[in-house]
This record gives C-alpha cells, structure tokens and sequence, in this order.
C-alpha cells in the first residue's frame, strides 16, 4: 500500500496524478492524507469529491477536520468517536494531541467556535447518512481509499494515518 499526500489548499495537482496512476496500474491500494490543515484549506467535501471526480476513487473519510487555517483545533476519529484537539502554542510552535473527548464533550464545544462545531456536526451527520465507511475489499482493489486529515509539518493527525495504515492495510502481495 502506498500513501498519498494532498495539500488541502491546493488539492490534487498534477504530480500526485501521475503517481497515483503508476499505483493504480501496479494495483498498489492507496490511503490518502490531506496535508496543511493549520493552513486555508478548501472545504473538506470538495476535497473528497475532487479525489472522486479527478481520481475516480472512492473517499472513505478515516477522521474529519476541526476547521481548517487560524481556526483549526484538531480532528475527529469517527472509528474511535473521539477528538484529537491540535493547539498553537507561543512562539509558533506546535504541540501533538492536546486531549481527546467526544465531539459534544465540553472542552470539545470550548476549542471551537459554535459555527465550526455546528459545521463539523452537519458534515459528520452528512457522511454517517451516506454510508462513508471503511471497506476493506474496495480499498485493496483500488476503488477506494481512506483519507485522514492533519499538518504533517507540526506532526498532527500523522500518527493516527500510521495506526490506521498499520491496521488497515493488507499484507504484501505474492
């Protein structure tokens, strides 16, 4: 299995297509990762319809993002129903998870504002309506791939792709 890094400002360009059609044509199952969340990004759902529509590849979000930029706080793991609060701290630097609690738990409601909590809610809600889970068998025929969001740079939500790619991704191939 092989990862694949998209920045979700800019979505998927040109280099990243090349490398995923070398996979497909090799049958290499892909997880993908969008990178650059405490950066502007574009909206989470357009993200994964861009991966569907460019890629002809089936999204399963793994984790949704807590806003993106400036107000980014973090993800939700929605196999573990837990959030993962990502914090700025002084001086620019930036600390692993915080905390991990529910998505209506109180810190959780504290560390975002009520627009980006009512948001997430709605898109989580939109994602468990259309049945976005994880298939096993569409992953390892390359007709899906997990996607996990966070900021390689300050080293949030890398961890959770590694235990879920550890997890999830099949064995080598004869």
């Amino acid at each position: 299995a092989a990862v694949m890094v998209i920045d979700a400002g800019k979505g998927i360009e040109t280099q990243t297509r090349k490398r995923f059609e070398v996979c497909r044509q090799r049958g290499v199952p892909i997880f993908t990762f969008m990178n650059k969340l405490d950066r502007p990004a574009r909206p989470p759902l357009e993200l994964l319809d861009e991966l569907e529509s460019v890629l002809g590849i089936h999204a399963l979000p793994m984790n949704w993002p807590l806003g993106d930029g400036v107000d980014f706080k973090g993800v939700y793991d929605r196999r573990e129903k837990s959030v993962h609060l990502f914090e700025r701290t002084p001086g620019g630097t930036y600390r692993a998870p915080v905390s991990v609690a529910g998505i209506d738990d109180e810190t959780v409601r504290r560390a975002l504002s009520p627009d980006v909590h009512q948001k997430v809610r709605d898109d989580l809600e939109l994602l468990e309506g259309a049945g976005a889970e994880f298939d096993f068998d569409a992953v390892r025929a390359g007709k899906a791939t997990p996607v996990f969001f966070g900021s390689a740079a300050n080293n949030f939500g890398v961890q959770l792709l590694l235990d879920n790619f550890l997890r999830l991704a099949p064995p080598p191939a004869p």
